[in-house]
């Protein structure tokens, strides 16, 4: 590799989490599909974790756009990616903590996009968490990554400190006191 084509921290973060969830959901749902068998609960950890197939023709927690769900999320999804992609590249170079979070929910928007392509009876769902009486919805490998990176994104951006503001726009408005910006003559 030359020096121009090496891959930054940002990159390698990106990469690596997308590929990794996108790969990983991709080869779950597979499974899931092989072994287990429609609607039927199989205990992993009790009744606190299951392995149960399902199909989701809509969204998160079931949210449907009726006949056109499997259109419109799949255009939605591919819309995210690209505005996902974009801002990865406006991420500083070694801003890999930003870098990884869009990795993760690129990764995840993938998975699924990819499960809305291939198949009309929706996306793969298979991960069944809850307790005897209450169930979560269930959900695969690209929602824990959807998840987990935008949580990661929300503390990664709220840690950050606040950018100055423009010169223009300090120039402009005049100088802020504690008591308030300036009064307008």
């Amino acid at each position: 590799m030359t020096d121009g084509a090496r891959m930054t921290p940002r990159t390698t973060a990106y990469a690596s989490a997308a590929v990794a969830i996108a790969a990983g959901d991709f080869l779950s749902k597979r499974w899931a599909e092989a072994a287990l068998t429609l609607h039927e609960p199989r205990a992993l950890i009790g009744e606190w974790v299951r392995f149960t197939l399902t199909y989701n023709t809509g969204a998160a927690m079931n949210v449907s756009f009726g006949g056109f769900s499997r259109v419109g999320f799949s255009l939605l999804a591919a819309v995210m990616v690209g505005v996902l992609f974009r801002m990865y590249r406006a991420a500083a170079p070694r801003d890999v903590w930003q870098s990884l979070a869009l990795g993760l929910i690129t990764g995840g928007a993938l998975g699924n996009l990819l499960d809305r392509l291939r198949s009309a009876r929706g996306v793969v769902d298979f991960i069944d968490v809850g307790t005897a009486t209450w169930r979560f919805w269930t959900f695969n490998v690209a929602d824990s990554g959807v998840t987990v990176g935008a949580v990661l994104l929300a503390l990664v951006l709220f840690r950050r400190p606040a950018p100055a503001a423009a010169p223009e726009l300090a120039a402009a408005t005049g100088p802020v006191t504690e008591s308030g910006p300036p009064a307008r003559e």
